[in-house]
């Protein structure tokens, strides 16, 4: 990790006076894609393990070919170091190559941000983004340095040896799946799950349209129907009269797994008192309330959230390496406390700090 966090830092002292001028994609790959993926454990000089120009079936070819055992495991094309990423051609070109190669994984990058993108997904191919991550502190903000690296982690040669985006990419992806599969069974429900649920019930007096109203109630709970708020407490951004925002505002062009955690964290936060949590969608950040207090912000990035909590730093104890104190920090939200949330895991042990600001804010 040492050796990644000091190749990071480097190649950041090297962007500001680069990204002023008109870098192209070849002394993009030399001066920074070439750096970051040696620090990741591949040899960009021995084409065993990374061959340059690897030829694709169309009689074109892709910049880098990382490879595991001889095998292509990772496509990466490269840009130039102003290119935004947002070329849907560019995307497409990429992912294809890595389709037609039988490769699972594509990267498109300019050297500063990293979008690696799963081919085999059945979706249009910017929907196939899982993640993407930048080394640009600007874009990152919030984040550890090692949090930063982990993400850049998941792409080395270790982690494709032990597949690591391949468990990453299941995880995200079906979940998505099954959320949306959920969402059009219990909304529409067949005539065989009400069948199942009244036998399962073992009440012959509940008709199935009373199932029916009951699923429906039931899925609403927990799904994306927004909650209005009344309430809005002094500091937040000036919003333009009558502009309503919502959960597509926030996550729209955001990569897969950063609205997955999104929809995880948004139903931890609200089923803590089912009926009285109030979200509401503001123009930069979802804001979570308890009657009129406040208890959590989430601010969605393309590399994590960020998620702010009315905590006071100094009554934590012990607070892990990723949670910061911002009660000097200009920042989105309410409250003293602020931790980047960027995997399912870190969700995970971020939970308690969550419900902690909402049982002192209740």
């Amino acid at each position: 990790m040492n050796a990644i966090i000091s190749c990071i830092e480097s190649l950041r002292m090297k962007l500001d006076r680069h990204l002023k001028g008109d870098l192209k994609e070849y002394p993009t790959r030399i001066i920074f894609i070439d750096p970051l993926l040696q620090a990741l454990g591949w040899d960009v000089r021995n084409p065993n393990e990374a061959e340059l120009e690897y030829p694709t079936i169309d009689g074109k070819s892709v910049d880098y070919a990382l490879k595991i055992n001889r095998k292509p495991v990772l496509f990466i094309e490269a840009k130039s170091l102003n290119d935004p990423l947002t070329d849907v051609k560019s995307i497409t070109q990429v992912v294809s190559y890595a389709v037609n190669a039988g490769v699972e994984w594509c990267i498109l990058t300019n050297g500063v941000t990293y979008k690696v993108y799963r081919s085999t997904e059945k979706a249009e191919a910017p929907d196939k983004l899982l993640f993407e991550i930048s080394l640009d502190p600007k874009d990152t903000e919030g984040m550890s340095i090692q949090q930063v690296v982990g993400l850049f982690s998941r792409f080395s040669s270790d982690a494709m040896a032990r597949d690591v985006l391949p468990r990453i990419g299941e995880q995200i992806f079906t979940t998505a799946k099954i959320r949306k599969a959920l969402d059009k069974l219990l909304m529409e429900p067949p005539n065989t799950l009400i069948r199942l649920i009244r036998s399962t019930v073992g009440d012959d007096t509940i008709k199935p349209k009373q199932v029916k109203d009951a699923l429906q109630r039931l899925w609403t709970q927990t799904s994306e129907v927004q909650i209005a708020s009344t309430s809005e407490p002094r500091g937040e951004p000036t919003r333009v009269r009558g502009k309503e925002y919502s959960e597509e505002h926030h996550i729209k062009g955001k990569p897969q797994e950063v609205v997955e955690l999104f929809r995880t964290i948004d139903i931890f936060c609200r089923e803590l008192a089912p009926t009285d949590i109030q979200r509401k969608y503001l123009a930069t950040y979802v804001k979570y309330s308890h009657g009129k207090n406040i208890f959590c912000c989430v601010h969605l990035q393309k590399s994590g959230l960020r998620v702010g909590l009315r905590l006071k730093y100094s009554d934590l104890e012990s607070p892990p390496e990723y949670v910061r104190d911002v009660s000097n920090i200009g920042h989105w939200g309410v409250g003293d406390v602020e931790f980047a949330i960027d995997s399912l895991e870190r969700f995970q042990s971020a939970k308690g700090l969550i419900q902690k600001s909402f049982e002192e804010n209740r």
